[in-house]
């Protein structure tokens, strides 16, 4: 994720820094903007407010992991099994990853505002059919409404950054907020309701107007049709993929068949939904692809270590969930000063102190059995991953010509979350079964 402008036609851009983001002053300036908002819906000139973008983004993870704890309650008031409860986390992961690329599409082709207001729309739909359904089926329906909708609230969020420091600001509290989903959940259910533990990303929308306000121009204007079959393939292609841990032999079939199909659809349409010109520089693929292993092997490690602090060190289960929270707090927060000093870094060397920390954080999880050992690795995945999204993100974008920014980080955000549907299966073969 360097310093070159993501977005398209907004009035940010992706140089604009950020070293106030966390300070009262710059909190001061918010809250100036937003009370100035109120009185005039003239659009604004500058960049958006790096508190209003990760309001926009983060409660997304927060949802999507507010259900771990609570499923035998979900199961129960739905009648149904705990196995079958746990599709209300597989939907969310399913839609997550199908709608970031197809609303940075939206983003691409239509603008800031119709993309923030259809993503804004789905998440507050889903979250009512959510608070309302009676029926698992309904219910499932609207989890992946509303991770669609945070998905797209994410994917404009990310355009918006303008810069690696300002979106690490961003990935740092995706980090926080994941690591803090669980227990938030589980305190909602127990004072209210578990319903209104997966409503948490609905806070999102509060960030909507103020962000609007900031769009001065459509992102790109819209040439030729809609590549409505490529979208189509892409969605089939990233549907198998997350379902491959689920259905491992179905679900390789059908990637191949999907991943063939798409690959000779972007040969008859290079300037489709999916830009053959993006796909084949280095760059991207090799900053998708990094960021694919990493977010793996973090979700591995978040998986596994609860695990194995209580079979390695004997720790019991609130201490062991104690301490891999601190532990993820701990990176997520520490991830941010790689993201700060990421300017000054050359990528060869941004690249380098991904892969070493992701490296030692696998290895301390295989090789040790001292818990603080085991918590260390857990805060070296995590600012691995975090860090890697907010860096290569910038990286990946800037590969992309101005109007191919929003799909380009679409297309990123989708590999990085295909890591967190591999994670948990590769966990359970490898720990979790043993």
């Amino acid at each position: 994720m360097t310093t070159t402008t993501a977005t398209t036609g907004t009035t940010s851009t992706m140089g604009t820094t950020a070293t106030t983001g966390t300070t009262g002053a710059a909190t001061t300036a918010i809250t100036a903007t937003a009370t100035a908002s109120t009185r005039s819906s003239t659009p604004r000139v500058g960049p958006v407010p790096v508190l209003w973008l990760a309001l926009l983004a983060t409660p997304l993870a927060a949802g999507a992991n507010a259900p771990v704890l609570i499923l035998p309650d979900m199961a129960r008031s739905l009648g149904v099994s705990a196995s079958t409860a746990t599709w209300l986390v597989a939907s969310y992961a399913w839609a997550m990853a199908v709608g970031t690329p197809l609303l940075a599409g939206l983003l691409r082709r239509r603008g800031l505002r119709a993309a923030l207001h259809l993503a804004g729309a789905l998440l507050l739909g889903g979250t009512l059919l959510v608070a309302a359904s009676p029926w698992l089926p309904l219910t499932l329906a609207g989890r992946a409404t509303q991770a669609a909708g945070g998905a797209g609230l994410a994917a404009v969020a990310m355009s918006l950054a303008g810069s690696a420091r300002r979106m690490g600001v961003i990935s740092a509290g995706f980090g926080i907020l994941g690591a803090s989903g669980p227990l938030l959940g589980a305190q909602l259910s127990q004072v209210l309701s578990w319903r209104l533990s997966l409503c948490v990303s609905v806070i999102a929308v509060l960030a909507v107007p103020a962000v609007s306000r900031y769009a001065k121009a459509p992102v790109a204007t819209p040439q030729g049709r809609f590549d409505a079959r490529g979208a189509a393939l892409l969605t089939a292609l990233a549907t198998a993929l997350v379902l491959l841990p689920h259905a491992p032999a179905a679900a390789l079939g059908s990637s191949a068949v999907a991943a063939t199909l798409l690959t000779l659809h972007v040969r008859r349409r290079p300037g489709g939904f999916v830009p053959a010109a993006l796909i084949r520089k280095p760059l991207f693929l090799g900053s998708a692809l990094l960021a694919l292993a990493l977010s793996g092997s973090y979700f591995t490690l978040l998986f596994s270590v609860p695990r194995l602090l209580g079979d390695r060190a004997g720790w019991d289960t609130a201490t062991a969930g104690t301490g891999q929270l601190v532990a993820l707090l701990t990176g997520s927060a520490l991830s941010w000063l790689l993201a700060a000093a990421s300017a000054r870094m050359s990528r060869v060397a941004v690249r380098a102190v991904l892969i070493g920390v992701g490296a030692a954080a696998a290895a301390i999880a295989v090789f040790a059995s001292w818990g603080p050992l085991l918590l260390a690795a857990t805060m070296g995945g995590v600012f691995a991953a975090t860090g890697a999204n907010a860096v290569l993100s910038m990286h990946a974008a800037s590969s992309a010509p101005e109007a191919q920014r929003p799909t380009a980080i679409g297309l990123f955000a989708l590999c990085y979350q295909l890591g967190g549907a591999f994670g948990p299966a590769i966990a359970t073969a490898l720990v979790l079964t043993a």
